[in-house]
């Protein structure tokens, strides 16, 4: 490789500049009309009644929860293999985060381990839809059905996939969405809720702006209820809302790297693609693997331009959140193998398949010196 692959690089679509403009010369930096517009259009694109757009997809998350009643005492669990923030979420409005193992082969929340953790405090379930690929939705509303509890989708990775016919962050009563650099679109910074449901919306406005369900003047405001600041500023809508722009060309060249990927890599001895069901329209949000030697094979890509993305600790692994590993065999085993192939939606065939070259290269290797050492030759 005579170049670098990145694992993930935002870009700029040539209309923030214009749009940004536009703000600067309304001379209304705060939330305003183009923090509404952008709203609007993630609403029609995602064919939800409501949108509430906050300042991080970890903020999304813990309004929608505290919007759905729940509070200081309460278990919320959520998956041992995801990104912190989503317990961190939950810790955030005095709830107690529930970590439940995963489904080895999806990566997702496993259904099962939820039942066995269900409690008479238990208010909500989080499933998170890893790298895209949607969670066990059908069986996790099953059992908030028959348990009473709100489900909030961790979507963060999951804009615009989706599953039987719906998109993801549609199905419970709230889903959460990030707009962080490391998505298909960003703001910088930057969240949304999605739900039907409009007297969660009207509660999720109120905590997003200091207890005022509408936008106010900062003087004789009327506040209903304790909220606080998580606004989403008119600068933020308008990289968004440029953004919006290359959203549906960014999502076929990610669903086109997935497809080069696992045209080459499938069926490996010791290496596997989770997937996703691009038939069914799962999106890839990044191309996952489950390799043996992961970190030789990270390092190995990495000396040759390729940069990859390790998947996180288990939490139950991290300080805030540490128990021990037999509780979570799934997420011991596999998180130390997990690792993002390089996904941004810049890459060109000629990286895809270079990048394919180079892990059958190592595969290669590893296979050769796994024999010689059985042969007791020295590789």
């Amino acid at each position: 490789m005579n170049r670098t692959i990145p694992w993930w690089i935002p870009q700029m679509g040539g209309q923030e500049h214009q749009i940004l403009k536009e703000v600067l010369d309304s001379n209304y930096l705060n939330e305003g009309d183009f923090t509404e517009r952008f709203e609007r259009e993630i609403a029609s694109l995602l064919g939800v009644k409501y949108v509430v757009a906050v300042t991080s997809g970890t903020a999304a998350l813990s309004l929608a929860l505290a919007g759905l009643g729940v509070g200081a005492g309460d278990e919320v669990i959520v998956p041992d293999l995801t990104f912190i923030a989503t317990a961190n979420a939950a810790a955030m409005i005095g709830a107690v985060p529930v970590l439940v193992d995963v489904n080895p082969r999806t990566l997702n929340i496993d259904p099962e381990a939820v039942t066995r953790a269900i409690t008479k405090r238990t208010k909500a379930i989080v499933p998170v839809h890893v790298s895209g690929r949607g969670a066990d939705m059908p069986a996790i509303l099953a059992l908030a059905c028959q348990y009473g509890l709100a489900v909030v989708e961790d979507a963060a990775e999951a804009f615009v996939s989706r599953q039987q016919g719906r998109y993801l962050g549609t199905l419970g009563q709230a889903g959460c969405l990030s707009f962080s650099p490391n998505k298909t679109i960003t703001t910088g910074q930057g969240g949304a809720i999605l739900t039907d449901d409009e007297r969660l919306c009207r509660r999720l406005r109120e905590l997003k702006d200091q207890g005022r369900p509408v936008r106010g003047t900062g003087g004789d405001d009327i506040h209903d209820s304790v909220g606080y600041n998580f606004k989403f500023t008119n600068l933020q809508a308008a990289v968004g809302l440029a953004q919006l722009g290359h959203l549906q060309a960014r999502l076929k060249r990610m669903r086109e790297i997935y497809l080069g990927y696992k045209s080459c890599l499938s069926g490996l001895a010791g290496f596997s693609l989770p997937g996703f069901d691009i038939a069914a329209g799962e999106s890839p949000q990044w191309t996952d693997c489950v390799v043996d030697n992961r970190d030789e094979l990270d390092r190995f890509l990495a000396a040759r331009g390729a940069h990859c993305r390790r998947f996180w600790h288990p939490l139950h692994t991290q300080t805030p959140y540490r128990q021990p590993d037999d509780r979570f065999p799934n997420s011991t085993q596999v998180g130390p193998h997990a690792l993002w192939l390089p996904s941004a939606f810049t890459l060109s065939d000629e990286d895809v398949a270079s990048v394919n070259a180079s892990i059958l290269q190592f595969l290669h290797n590893g296979a050769k010196t796994k024999k010689s050492a059985r042969l007791g030759v020295v590789a």
